[in-house]
């Protein structure tokens, strides 16, 4: 049986990352501070993975105005990120730090790692800016996630966090009601 990582601590790591046609260093530090989204795949030059991380793009200029920045992740190393980015129209149009992890470290540290096969899973985690782990989503090789869900995931943490005692409702979106769980509340909802 596994334990959850939500409300978990970021782990250290190292890493060398393609973003913006330059190989860049980043650790545990440069990702504190603000909203944060770790998006593992299973490897470059695959199937359903080109079709994720160009939905991330696709959706990424309303993240960073949201105050988020997104990390991709596989196991394969930047200069794979970099080739693939060069040759992929779909992976050419990505701005976001897009990070190697050929040790399987950071992979391991967020527990999406596939040991018989050196690759991640399918996993998203979305940090608060003081490195807390608030969203999990994790789904097997053959199923796609949705960009779209993610934003809408992003702003019902980023609203909880600045609205003490409230809670989002089943697909929430902003400037619908909240609840405020009391007494009151109990099997009336």
């Amino acid at each position: 049986m596994s334990t959850s990582l939500i409300n978990t601590k970021l782990q250290p790591f190292n890493a060398t990352a393609y973003h913006n046609g330059d190989f860049v260093e980043l650790s545990e530090q440069d990702v504190l501070g603000k909203w944060s989204i770790f998006f593992f795949y299973p490897a470059d030059f695959t199937f359903v993975c080109p079709t994720e991380l160009g939905d991330v793009a696709d959706h990424y200029a309303q993240l960073q105005e949201m105050g988020v920045e997104v990390y991709s992740v596989s196991t394969d190393t930047h200069f794979t990120h970099k080739a693939w980015h060069d040759t992929s129209d779909t992976i050419g149009k990505i701005t976001y730090p897009m990070i190697g992890d050929p040790t399987g470290r950071i992979t391991r540290n967020f527990g999406v790692m596939i040991e018989d096969e050196g690759l991640a899973l399918r996993g998203t985690f979305v940090m608060n800016p003081e490195g807390e782990i608030k969203i999990i989503e994790t789904h097997d090789l053959g199923i796609g996630r949705s960009a779209k869900e993610l934003v809408r995931k992003v702003q019902a943490a980023q609203y909880i966090a600045t609205h003490d005692g409230e809670v989002c409702p089943a697909s929430w979106q902003p400037g619908e009601e909240t609840l405020a769980p009391s007494l009151d509340l109990v099997g009336k909802i």
